[in-house]
């Protein structure tokens, strides 16, 4: 028989089961909360999604308990409560159970009722407001392909079918229970739902209905899934501009025109530790006087002293220390390798708070990182928070920070005792250092930055005057810049002399190679000087060590300078290697080698080796040997050769790779 064929005949009253008290709903819904949610679940229309008919289901389940202390007797289905005993499902004999159920069938059928324009919506055609997951999408486990095939008939239902099988199957109603729970909850016509149930069950088997118990849907047994993490951002400022979010969140970010709110761009706080909280306190800030430096035992960032015309803003320190402690999604965080970018352990000290070109800049010490907070003076957002790992920093190596970068160009903040600063381009050695101005707040003004230049036309580097030498110092894209130094490990000195900054006119172009990678100190020594095949001149061979604040990851190059090059043009690398002692003050020993082209045409095997080697080798696809420490063997072109060499000790070393 056909739904639209059956005859329909009124269902008979049923005795009053009389009144149901609060506690005893409240005690059937926690009883039997996992059997409700999940019938709310089948019920609701599957055109809400997975994710959405969870929380809805669960919302469904914990708005039915009665408004009052008790309900009024009617409310609940009489009949529900008259089920013989061999066909009741768990719960059924309790009162309070067939009124906590009744009341989630008619939300979960109200839910599937389209919206009109001029009606106003019953509250469970909305989504809920709770329970709510934020960033992540729930759904239960997912089952096997029968359970596929009877979630995609049961979605084919109408609303009341759907509940009709679902108190069939779930429940084990008979078909006149059914009905008169179906009147209860609002269903017109409980014929023609339990006449198109019929209809499904005859298309799935009458034993489809046990999969109803199945994991797939069962809304407490849950999985978990990110939203779009490209769009979340988009998702949130959306809701930032209702009006619910902005009651909320108007603590954190301030009013519109306000400007910052306390705590600026900093996520909400989530924890409520005391050590930390003192921490974040800007009157707690350790400030060190500007004569500090000058009698204290230690020369490094600890004796710093407080400087800006920011020094004294609460405020704007409050959102330093706050987006340090707990950075919100839309702050620009970095850290140097090896650096932890989490909270201060305790009140950290202030260096530096000022005006920066267009920005308001916080320096901060903690003594393992420095810090920079950075935020737009107009407030309008695009907060940048810096860490560069400075510990165990010296008088050298803690000359200056970098205070500011905009368009190309770096400013940085200097030591107290720096005495002069000044510009040089490195691929320019016998030209004269630029002057270089300071505020009296010890921030200089910009010089071009080539950490972010695209070609090697030049390289500019900061020189420094503290009355005891002048020191090297090149922005490498980091907090802190590198200094850079020219002797052998043993005795790395300032690159002051004529020779030192010929040498590293021939090696700047190679720091690129260093960038973004945490660098303390780049040493470039010449190791070995050979006279080349054919009186082709004298050829230069280097080792150049990039040394970490973390100490792992240091970078060595090997690099040979063939005569008349072009001034400027950058050495040949002959040969680098990552992490590795060599050329270092623990295994100061390099050994290295190229195929070389005399100007005749004719190739050789050049190698040479620092002062440790007393003889070097080849093999392979070319063979000779010579005593010392440099090696020209006739070659091919594109010949491939093993190389290696002796100490004096007899020990064999293998060439730097």
């Amino acid at each position: 028989m056909r739904p639209q064929d059956v005859v329909t005949t009124p269902v008979p009253p049923a005795p009053d089961p009389g009144p149901v008290a609060v506690e005893q709903a409240e005690a059937a819904l926690v009883e039997h909360y996992p059997r409700l949610v999940r019938i709310a679940y089948l019920v609701l229309p599957p055109s809400l999604g997975r994710n959405r008919r969870v929380l809805t289901a669960h919302a469904l389940a914990q708005r039915s308990l009665p408004r009052g202390r008790t309900t009024p007797a009617g409310a609940i289905d009489a009949a529900d409560s008259a089920i013989p005993g061999s066909r009741r499902a768990p719960g059924d004999a309790d009162p309070g159970y067939v009124y906590v159920r009744g009341r989630v069938l008619r939300q979960a059928l109200d839910a599937g009722l389209p919206l009109k324009r001029l009606a106003r919506p019953r509250r469970a055609q909305l989504p809920p407001l709770l329970p709510h997951v934020w960033g992540l999408r729930v759904f239960p486990r997912s089952g096997g392909a029968d359970e596929l095939a009877l979630d995609q008939h049961l979605s084919a239902l109408s609303g009341a079918a759907r509940a009709a099988y679902v108190l069939r199957g779930l429940e084990e109603l008979a078909d006149a229970d059914v009905r008169h729970v179906l009147t209860a909850a609002g269903v017109a016509d409980p014929h023609a739902a339990l006449a198109e149930a019929d209809g499904m069950v005859a298309a799935v088997g009458a034993g489809a209905a046990a999969l109803l118990e199945s994991p797939e849907f069962d809304p407490c047994s849950l999985q978990a899934r990110p939203t779009d993490l490209m769009r979340r951002r988009q998702h949130v400022k959306a809701a930032l501009v209702a009006a619910a979010a902005l009651a909320v969140c108007g603590a954190l970010l301030g009013l519109p025109g306000d400007g910052w709110g306390p705590d600026g761009a900093a996520a909400p706080p989530y924890a409520r530790n005391p050590a930390a909280e003192s921490a974040l306190d800007p009157a707690k800030l350790i400030r060190v006087s500007p004569a500090a430096w000058q009698h204290s035992t230690r020369t490094d960032f600890s004796v710093w002293p407080t400087r800006g015309g920011l020094a004294d803003d609460s405020a704007l320190l409050r959102r330093a220390l706050a987006v340090w402690a707990r950075p919100g999604v839309e702050v620009q965080v970095s850290a140097t390798p090896g650096t932890p970018p989490g909270p201060p352990m305790g009140s950290p000290q202030l260096l530096y708070a000022g005006e920066v070109d267009q920005a308001n800049v916080v320096l901060l010490h903690d003594g393992l990182r420095v810090v920079r907070y950075a935020e737009p003076k107009d407030g309008t957002g695009g907060v940048a928070l810096d860490f560069a790992r400075t510990d165990a920093a010296d008088a050298a190596s803690s000359g200056a920070v970098v205070a500011g970068r905009t368009d190309g160009n770096v400013r940085y903040l200097t030591a107290p005792w720096v005495r002069g600063t000044s510009v040089r381009d490195l691929l320019d050695p016998a030209g004269a250092a630029r002057p270089l101005t300071r505020g009296t707040d010890g921030v200089t003004s910009p010089l071009p930055s080539p950490a972010q230049a695209r070609d090697c036309r030049t390289w500019d580097v900061l020189e420094l005057r503290d009355g005891t030498a002048d020191r090297l110092l090149t922005d490498l894209g980091e907090l802190t810049p590198a200094r850079l130094t020219s002797g052998p490990p043993s005795a790395p000195r300032d690159v002051t002399g004529a020779t030192a900054r010929a040498a590293w006119a021939r090696t700047a172009c190679l720091l690129p190679g260093v960038r973004a990678h945490g660098v303390r100190t780049v040493n470039s020594w010449t190791y070995a000087k050979q006279t080349l095949p054919e009186s082709n001149g004298t050829a230069e061979w280097l080792c150049t060590r990039a040394e970490t604040w973390r100490g792992a990851g240091s970078r060595v190059m090997a690099q040979f300078q063939a005569p008349g090059a072009q001034a400027g043009a950058p050495a040949a690398i002959a040969a680098r290697s990552e992490d590795s002692p060599s050329c270092g003050v623990r295994d100061p020993k390099v050994l290295a080698g190229v195929l070389w082209k005399s100007r005749a045409g004719r190739w050789y095997v050049l190698a040479a080796g620092s002062g440790q080697f007393t003889s070097l080798a080849t093999s392979g696809g070319v063979d000779g040997s010579a005593q010392g420490n440099l090696l020209a063997v006739p070659a091919k072109a594109g010949a491939r050769a093993e190389l290696n060499g002796r100490l004096s000790d007899g020990s064999r070393v293998g060439a730097l790779h």
